[in-house]
């Protein structure tokens, strides 16, 4: 079994957002970010080419929660905002969750 390092310190009292993204042969898991934010200005900036899933967790408070949707929903409204597509890499992933 591969093992992977522990991207949470521990005792760390704060959120984690793990973005699931697609890879030739499998599921890669690419670097967590500390807030929403990030998150959706990484996806639109091209730092991720294939997502799948947008997962929050909170080792001390004990909870996990994919935020996909709520994801999906922001880039939409972001881009419709400034009057442009939702980005050919990120069309799938908001489609998907958007409808």
């Amino acid at each position: 079994m591969r093992g992977f390092p522990p991207i949470v310190p521990y005792g760390a009292d704060q959120t984690i957002y793990l973005v699931l993204e697609a890879g030739p042969d499998a599921i890669v898991r690419k670097v967590e970010r500390t807030d929403f934010e990030t998150i959706v200005a990484d996806l639109l900036s091209g730092q991720f080419r294939d997502p799948i899933e947008v997962v929050a967790f909170n080792t001390l408070e004990h909870w996990t929660e994919d935020l996909s949707r709520d994801v999906a929903r922001e880039i939409q409204c972001r881009c419709d905002i400034e009057g442009q597509k939702v980005p050919d890499y990120l069309e799938d992933f908001v489609g998907s969750r958007v409808g």
